[in-house]
């Protein structure tokens, strides 16, 4: 985003670029807010409908981190239209069409490119009353940590296009990715959070960095708490790590401390690139007992405390074994 310009000064932006949130946010009346964010990329599994699902919802979870619902969806289309039979399009169409049905949200249009590689996405539009918008910038000291589905996946789908990974931890990871953030958004508005962004590309330590940085605070995290997918460990043991895992790492090298009993294992999950993952949520520690407790009868996929936000140098996370 530091590329981008400033806004032009506007009292009805409510989120703006500014602290790297999950989606902007536009008041446009005393009740209401529009809510509005963009996601495509190019298939992450081989199955057609299921990329289309993965790719829908992570593209709505950015307006579930916002504490908004989903109103519209517009698809997003690069393929390859002479190299590609397009019954393959109408299967990733379709994948998207059903989790945006899901997702209660109505699809309205798109746009569509002939491209060598085929890539798939949303742009969608939500809604929310501007006194209760969710942020990644209200953290505070004391809250504790929260994570709504578990770590791995970047690492499990290079493994998939590797041929290391069986058809049962396939059938898994395709179903982390497909599930809605839809309930455990709904928990973390009846409870309360204080803040929230959903886990992608830049990894659980990337996500939650910027939502430090962006509340003025640092956190602790407890590596052996953070629920990760069984299939993850053989993966790493066949070097099945994604470059964008890697470039996390990189770019947190001075900005994430590990104790010296979290393993170079744990150590690179901590950073993996991911699609769709869960909401990590920042909870004072008076509600904690009651996300928890709501989370789990949701039945969403994980319901983990991780570790806790802490006073200190804006963006700096220590990462140690356990509590």
């Amino acid at each position: 985003m530091r590329f981008l310009p400033p806004n032009l000064e506007d009292a009805n932006l409510i989120v703006g670029m500014e602290t790297s949130d999950d989606a902007g946010v536009y008041r446009i009346n005393d009740e209401q807010a529009i809510v509005q964010s963009v996601d495509f990329f190019t298939p992450v599994v081989d199955d057609p409908y299921a990329f289309g699902q993965i790719a829908a919802a992570n593209a709505l979870s950015d307006i579930y981190a916002m504490g908004a619902k989903p109103l519209t969806a517009m698809n997003l289309v690069s393929f390859p239209v002479g190299k590609l039979n397009m019954d393959v399009l109408a299967k990733i169409l379709q994948g998207g069409s059903d989790k945006i049905r899901e997702a209660g949200a109505v699809l309205v249009g798109g746009h569509s490119i002939d491209d060598p590689e085929p890539k798939y996405g949303l742009s969608v539009t939500g809604i929310v009353h501007p006194d209760h918008v969710l942020s990644n910038a209200k953290a505070k000291p004391g809250d504790s940590l929260v994570l709504t589905k578990p770590l791995g996946v970047g690492i499990i789908t290079t493994g998939i296009k590797r041929g290391i990974v069986s058809p049962e931890a396939e059938a898994e990871v395709i179903q982390v990715m497909s599930t809605l953030n839809k309930a455990a958004a709904e928990v973390a508005i009846a409870v309360g959070v204080h803040a929230v962004t959903d886990v992608t590309g830049f990894g659980l330590l990337g996500h939650l960095h910027e939502m430090l940085e962006a509340s003025a605070c640092s956190a602790e995290v407890y590596a052996e708490a953070v629920p990760v997918l069984d299939s993850v460990w053989d993966c790493i043991k066949q070097k099945a790590i994604p470059g964008g895992t890697q470039a996390n790492r990189r770019h947190l090298e001075d900005k994430v401390e590990f104790a010296h009993d979290v393993s170079e294992e744990l150590r690179i999950v901590l950073h993996d690139a991911i699609t769709s993952g869960g909401l990590l949520l920042s909870v004072p520690e008076d509600r904690l007992d009651s996300l928890i407790k709501q989370l789990e009868e949701h039945r969403t996929l994980a319901a983990a405390v991780i570790g806790k936000v802490q006073k200190g140098v804006p963006g700096r996370i220590a990462v140690f074994g356990r509590a």
